[in-house]
């Protein structure tokens, strides 16, 4: 019994002494609880006091004490909000060092610029109805809506033909049409930046917009060895806007796009040349590889195009080592082809040393058997900055080329100004001709050597002409004589007038040839001469002949002294002069009726009962299917 009832104390006290712990506990908690709500009203109190002291402090600040009053007694009716209890700690603004702050770029501040740049018109007030028209047109072009966007553009100018918009809604049309893309839709935008040139030559906006149709062939561009008309488009709309607006901003970028135009050309004639290259065409070769050293100096396979020039020359000299000619001439035309492949390896070492096809050519030369030229510091950088300029290859480029089919202008340089005009092109007839001529000149240098120019004669006499004898000068003077008619006697003779000429000055000697004039007086053996016939022949065609010309008297007028023709006769006959009649058509014979009266057969006469008869028909020539050929013994049958 005495071990149970000790039992049982233990255990009372046990649980006696578990509910105080508990109880403590719970105390405890409690007034953590009652701490922390009296610290969160006194935190809460704190401002609440001093926003109500700067609330009193201002009006009473401002407003008389009257109002004062007044204005306290409804605040004093608000009931109070309620607050809320927070154990958020206010975050503390940390200050940034100078050493974190972001330092932006030069490139980042200048496009600030250009965004804050101020424009003239948008700070004109937004509430004009040609300013609404216009950014409500131009908020439809940025967001797709470009029929939208043309139709309100349209309204603008068609409604306000003097708003100051006017020039830009002109581009934005442009502009619509070029960010819609299609080929018609290009086709339109090229010509409405067209037509805005020619409205706007003198505006800023017109070398953007010729810009603009460069671009637009530009996108529209493929590959090499498909059709080249937009890439020779594209090059000249970029040169036009080269040449015409030479202070545009667009100049670089401009310059950039023709760079990548023309390494898309020469890209097409390298593979043409190629292609020839391959049909052993070695004219038609050299003649597309000229081209391309001569039109397109930036193009990046120059070392390429100068090796492959130069191997061309070296096949034509081989093929000349093969012909049986004679050796001094065979001499003579391999060393032309020589020359001008030792001319193209050298180029490659000199102007493109840091090219990539170098070594090739070096190692031609030697094989030449020729010295190797060395690159002066200035040509070595040069070509060592042209080459690091060319773009290069990624990933993505590499793709889009294979599945867009677009032109590669990847490689294209950005140093150096693309050519404005085309050079000559190298034709293959040009390079057929020139080989004839090399061939002849080295096989017979004598007869094709070239002729070197006579010199021209002096204007001033040399002293050694001056100093050679003048010949000597006739006695007499020269004398005119008239020949006698035939049949004349001494008396005609003696009645021939004498025209003397008053003797001339004798000039001085010339080292040039002279001319004379000697007179022949006639000899008995000489013909005479034919008299004149009597009468004028008689005309074709005319019954008499025509009346002799009467022969002019000595009472006719004779030229005066103010007559300019000194006394010669008009070769023309005068006026009065009678001509040969004009013929005329013989006149047509009567018309005679050579049939009797009365001798023509009467006409026929109709059967009487009135049906056509029909004509005969032979069986032995003819046949149908109602009337058979004879056969048989009824070919026999006569009848």
């Amino acid at each position: 019994m005495t071990e149970s009832t000790t039992s049982r104390h233990i255990q009372i006290s046990t649980i006696k002494d578990r509910s105080l712990f508990s109880n403590l506990r719970a105390a405890l908690t409690l007034a953590a609880l009652l701490a922390a709500t009296i610290g969160a009203r006194a935190q809460a109190a704190a401002p609440t006091q001093d926003a109500a002291a700067q609330t009193a402090a201002s009006p009473s600040a401002t407003t008389p004490p009257a109002a004062t009053s007044d204005a306290a007694a409804p605040a004093a009716a608000q009931p109070k909000p309620d607050i809320a209890l927070s154990n958020k700690k206010v975050p503390k603004v940390r200050k940034q060092k100078k050493d974190e702050k972001v330092v932006l770029s030069k490139d980042t501040k200048k496009e600030d610029k250009k965004v804050k740049k101020v424009n003239p018109i948008e700070t004109q007030d937004a509430k004009l109805p040609d300013k609404a028209l216009y950014d409500k047109a131009m908020d439809a072009v940025k967001h797709g809506r470009y029929d939208v966007a043309r139709l309100d553009l349209q309204t603008l100018l068609n409604t306000y033909p003097d708003s100051q918009y006017m020039m830009r809604a002109k581009l934005g049309v442009a502009d619509s049409w070029f960010k819609e893309g299609g080929t018609a839709a290009l086709t339109q935008a090229e010509q409405e930046y067209k037509d805005f040139i020619t409205f706007f030559p003198n505006s800023p906006e017109a070398a953007e917009a010729q810009m603009r149709v460069g671009d637009i062939y530009f996108r529209q561009m493929d590959k090499p060895d498909r059709d080249y008309s937009n890439t020779i488009h594209a090059e000249e709309a970029y040169r036009l806007m080269l040449q015409q607006f030479p202070d545009s901003i667009l100049i670089p970028q401009a310059k950039q796009r023709l760079r990548e135009v023309q390494e898309t050309l020469a890209s097409r004639e390298a593979d043409i040349a190629a292609f020839y290259a391959t049909h052993a065409n070695w004219p038609a070769t050299i003649a597309r590889y000229q081209t391309v050293v001569d039109t397109y100096p930036l193009y990046s396979h120059m070392d390429d195009v100068l090796v492959n020039l130069g191997d061309a020359f070296e096949t034509e000299a081989r093929f000349v080592r093969t012909l049986k000619l004679p050796e001094a001439g065979k001499a003579r035309l391999l060393k032309i082809y020589d020359d001008q492949a030792y001319a193209a390896y050298s180029k490659v070492v000199l102007e493109h040393s840091a090219a990539p096809h170098v070594e090739d050519a070096r190692d031609r030369i030697v094989g030449m058997g020729l010295p190797i030229p060395t690159p002066t510091p200035e040509q070595a950088a040069a070509s060592a900055a042209l080459e690091n300029s060319r773009g290069q290859y990624t990933l993505s480029n590499r793709v889009e080329f294979f599945v867009l089919h677009k032109a590669d202008t990847v490689p294209a340089a950005t140093l150096g100004e693309p050519p404005l005009e085309d050079a000559k092109p190298t034709l293959a007839p040009t390079v057929t001709r020139q080989a004839t001529v090399d061939f002849n000149t080295a096989m017979n240098p004598a007869a094709y050597a070239p002729r070197t120019p006579a010199p021209a004669a002096p204007l001033v006499p040399s002293t050694t002409a001056s100093s050679a004898p003048a010949p000597a000068a006739n006695a007499a003077p020269l004398a005119l004589q008239d020949v006698p008619a035939a049949g004349a006697g001494a008396a005609a003779d003696s009645s021939a007038a004498v025209s003397s000429v008053s003797e001339a000055t004798p000039a001085t000697a010339s080292g040039g040839s002279s001319v004379g004039i000697e007179i022949v007086p006639p000899s008995s053996a000489s013909p005479a001469p034919t008299a004149a016939p009597a009468s004028p022949p008689v005309f074709p065609g005319s019954e008499s002949p025509a009346p002799a010309q009467s022969e002019p008297t000595s009472g006719s007028a004779q030229p005066g002294p103010s007559d300019n023709m000194g006394g010669i006769k008009a070769a023309a006959p005068p006026i009065a002069t009678i001509t040969a009649p004009i013929e005329k058509p013989d006149a047509a014979p009567d018309a005679v009726n050579e049939a009797t009266p009365g001798s023509q057969p009467p006409a026929q006469l109709a059967p009487a009962d009135g049906k056509k008869p029909k004509p005969a028909f032979d069986k032995s020539d003819d046949s149908s299917s109602k009337h058979k050929k004879k056969k048989g013994l009824a070919k026999l049958n006569p009848f």
